[in-house]
């Protein structure tokens, strides 16, 4: 395709549009599956490699990779192009997915998996930054809502898909079948996507993407080894957190001079993006940290198979993927996108309130599964609008860096949520259960591979786990009523029906 400028851009057509989207559409599903497919194969990779020990990090180090990534992403695609940074990204993630899939050991697979994460990084992110390019406002909804629905889903058919891999071939197919389907996703972006002339000079910030990357992986292993691998009061956490802090300000002192920084500042000095970002941290803040526990709660205190607790989980993903398509197609045509995030997150808080009650006082499923799938419901209203409220807001050069924040915000929110949640829910073990009833002893050793492991369980034990997991879900409820009270703050800024428009003046 020829480059244009943004004084020359010529819209893009409809069908020109949705070829593009079905390559972004296959480079989701790719990010979003290979967040989940790799878990269910983890028994068989450990018997072939060996290291129980650091078999956690097979997942981590993809997660701690591609988080990391997410704004550095942004801001090469304002500076170079979509284009190119996607083929990267795409290129990145496929290599990571031959070497894993190559591994002789379980620490190069660790290694090969952070690559696999670092192309990963920008897999969504970018997707959403050519979405907001190519769809004017009034338009995204329904792009926004489709790629929302895509992970709620991929989400739930990961495990499956891993698992039917795994049976079949062997767990090395779990990362070679990306293979294909990546060649495909670069083909067909390939030959439709265009490429445009960066809006302004080239410049790369190396010592600001340096410093960022290095003290955000520092903050993000404190939560990831903090509790688990080492007290939280340990040295090397202390150490880990000062390293986090201490190049955490020296990247703050260093943009604050950079002309071309890597994440401008000057994002945070606008209202709406400042608002949104804090919302959606919240908001996975809160999801991540009670879903968590819901097939723990149906296996240990409803007393279902470990096959059947998954199942019971579904709704949470079908009330995300409908109402992220039903947003998409219907109530976004209002041209409005704050009534419906605060309708979702009205849901959300209900159904959090509702499912710590129900968890604390013994109801049935007849009460816990419509909450489940209200709150789902609730939450797939948030996060396609937000996104849409913050592309509308932020300048054309400033797009691309701030819808990957954005998402870097949402990931942080999800690892804030699992380490919290995880701490508080063994910090009420051991304040519940005493010194003589230690949450070692209370579940079964090899964890709830059998329903008949179930019986072993006693019914002190059961009242443990349920007011533990009771409680996450009412910390969970707080966190998103603060994201409710929040978003009532958030500005609103008319939609436009130009791809390339400034933002409009907010409106409260």
């Amino acid at each position: 395709m020829t480059s244009a400028t943004p004084d020359t851009f010529l819209p893009p057509t409809e069908k020109e549009i949705n070829q593009v989207f079905v390559g972004l559409v296959i480079v989701l599903a790719l990010g979003a599956i290979d967040q989940s497919i790799v878990a269910t194969a983890l028994p068989r990779i450990v018997s072939d490699l060996g290291g129980m020990t650091h078999l956690s990090w097979v997942v981590t180090a993809y997660v701690l990779a591609s988080t990391a990534t997410m704004p550095l992403y942004g801001k090469l695609s304002d500076q170079y192009g979509r284009k190119p940074v996607i083929y990267f990204a795409i290129v990145t993630f496929l290599l990571g997915s031959v070497l894993s899939g190559a591994a002789r050991n379980l620490m190069e697979l660790i290694v090969f998996r952070a690559i696999q994460g670092a192309g990963a990084g920008g897999l969504l992110p970018l997707a959403q930054i050519i979405i907001g390019d190519m769809v004017p406002p009034t338009q995204r909804g329904k792009r926004q809502g489709v790629v929302a629905g895509i992970f709620a889903l991929c989400s739930v058919v990961g495990p499956v898909v891993g698992g039917l891999i795994t049976d079949m071939l062997s767990w090395h197919w779990i990362f070679y079948v990306n293979l294909p389907i990546g060649a495909v996703a670069l083909v067909i972006i390939g030959r439709t996507l265009r490429q445009y002339t960066p809006l302004h000079a080239r410049r790369i910030d190396y010592l600001g993407s340096v410093l960022m990357t290095v003290s955000t992986v520092a903050f993000l292993l404190v939560l990831t080894l903090g509790g688990g691998e080492w007290p939280w009061l340990s040295m090397p956490i202390a150490v880990l957190g000062a390293f986090a802090l201490v190049t955490g300000a020296l990247f703050v002192r260093h943009v604050k001079h950079e002309p071309e920084p890597v994440l401008p500042l000057a994002l945070f000095h606008d209202r709406l993006f400042v608002i949104a970002s804090i919302v959606m941290a919240l908001t996975f803040m809160g999801l991540m940290g009670a879903s968590l526990f819901f097939p723990l709660f149906f296996q240990l205190v409803m007393g279902v198979s470990p096959a059947r607790s998954g199942l019971l989980t579904g709704p949470l993903m079908v009330g995300i993927a409908l109402s992220a398509l039903f947003n998409g197609r219907v109530l976004m045509r209002a041209g409005r996108y704050k009534p419906t995030v605060i309708i979702g997150l009205a849901m959300s808080t209900l159904a959090f309130g509702v499912l710590a009650w129900s968890a604390a006082t013994a109801q049935s499923l007849v009460i816990i599964e419509p909450s489940i799938f209200v709150l789902g419901l609730g939450l797939g209203l948030v996060t396609p609008n937000v996104t849409i409220a913050v592309q509308s807001a932020l300048a054309p050069v400033h797009r691309g860096v701030g819808t990957a924040t954005l998402t870097f915000f949402r990931s942080l929110g999800a690892l804030v949520g699992v380490a919290g949640s995880g701490a508080i829910f063994a910090w009420q073990l051991r304040t519940r259960g005493g010194t003589e009833t230690p949450a070692t002893t209370v579940m079964p050793e090899g964890g709830m591979t059998d329903a008949s492991v179930l019986h072993h369980v006693t019914d002190a034990a059961v009242m443990l786990y349920r007011h533990a997991i009771a409680s996450t879900f009412t910390i969970g409820a707080c966190i998103v009523t603060c994201a409710f009270v929040l978003i009532l703050l958030l500005p609103e800024i008319p939609f436009s029906d130009h791809h390339h428009a400034s933002p409009a003046p907010a409106a409260d």
